[in-house]
């Protein structure tokens, strides 16, 4: 019965080939004995513009010790509000101490008030905080960095570890998501990739191909905040995975021999 199951499994197994399952095909010729390389492809990357509830990290500092202390209070206290609705955040520095961009694309600080900053990219919030802070601190004795507060995504369907994961850097690549997640398994369409992405006007999906080479050059190959990567299973899933389908295999296999050595059995006498 184990030899039947096995050779099942060896079927089921084959059914999926490599050539679906391998990341990145057709690196290229090879440059010299034991080894290979593909041509250098450049970064396709745009500067992420910033959204509504996107979290932001805001420092600034002053010559003046008053206004860091009113500063420090403000940040202290956005992050725990932050935290209000939920622990999603993992408890990571960013979600504990940064700013969220309320629902009319704002900010609130401390001495400038509201300052919107939906729509902007991290350099141009930046300058806006500068042009504003200007009025109470003289230029040249403040400094300011404006910056996101990590890359948080959610991966769902066939990944190992799916679930909304948080990866604290400014930049990621898709397949540093898709580690994030412990990789995909191996009933994943990795030709056909789900991607919501959220736009400052809507959202849209786009279908990625993680086979192909190509996708090192497209607009897809970094992720971006509060993307949703959905990886669709093949219709062998149907079955249940493949521990639960072998075993039910072996189980059917078990019964039906053990009605067809009762038949036999009949038929004897």
């Amino acid at each position: 019965m184990k030899k039947i199951g096995f050779v099942f499994l060896l079927a089921l197994t084959s059914c999926i080939s490599n050539k679906k399952l391998i990341y990145l095909q057709d690196q290229g010729a090879q440059t010299q004995p034991g080894y290979q390389a593909s041509e250098r492809v450049p970064y396709r990357y745009e500067e992420y513009v910033l959204q509504k509830f996107d979290i932001v990290d805001i420092e600034i500092k002053t010559s003046i010790p008053e206004l860091n202390a009113l500063f420090e209070v403000s940040k202290a206290s956005s992050g725990s509000m932050s935290m209000v609705g939920g622990s999603e955040g993992g408890g990571d520095v960013f979600f504990m101490n940064g700013y969220t961009i309320d629902e009319e694309g704002n900010v609130e600080l401390p001495l400038m008030g509201k300052v919107e900053l939906h729509g902007m990219t991290a350099e141009a919030g930046k300058e806006k905080i500068e042009r504003e802070l200007v009025k109470f601190v003289n230029e040249g004795n403040f400094f300011v960095r404006v910056r996101l507060g990590g890359i948080r995504f959610s991966a769902l369907g066939e990944f190992n570890n799916p679930g909304k994961l948080t990866i604290l850097q400014s930049r990621a690549t898709i397949f540093e998501a898709i580690a994030a997640a412990n990789d995909l398994s191996i009933m994943a369409k990795r030709d056909e990739i789900v991607l919501v992405r959220q736009y400052p006007d809507g959202s849209q999906i786009h279908r990625i191909n993680l086979n192909d080479k190509n996708l090192l050059a497209s607009d897809y190959y970094f992720i971006k905040p509060n993307d949703i990567l959905y990886a669709e299973p093949y219709k062998i899933r149907e079955f249940g995975n493949t521990t639960n389908f072998i075993q039910t295999f072996t189980l059917l296999t078990t019964l039906v021999t053990a009605v067809a050595l009762v038949l036999t059995l009949v038929n004897n006498n």
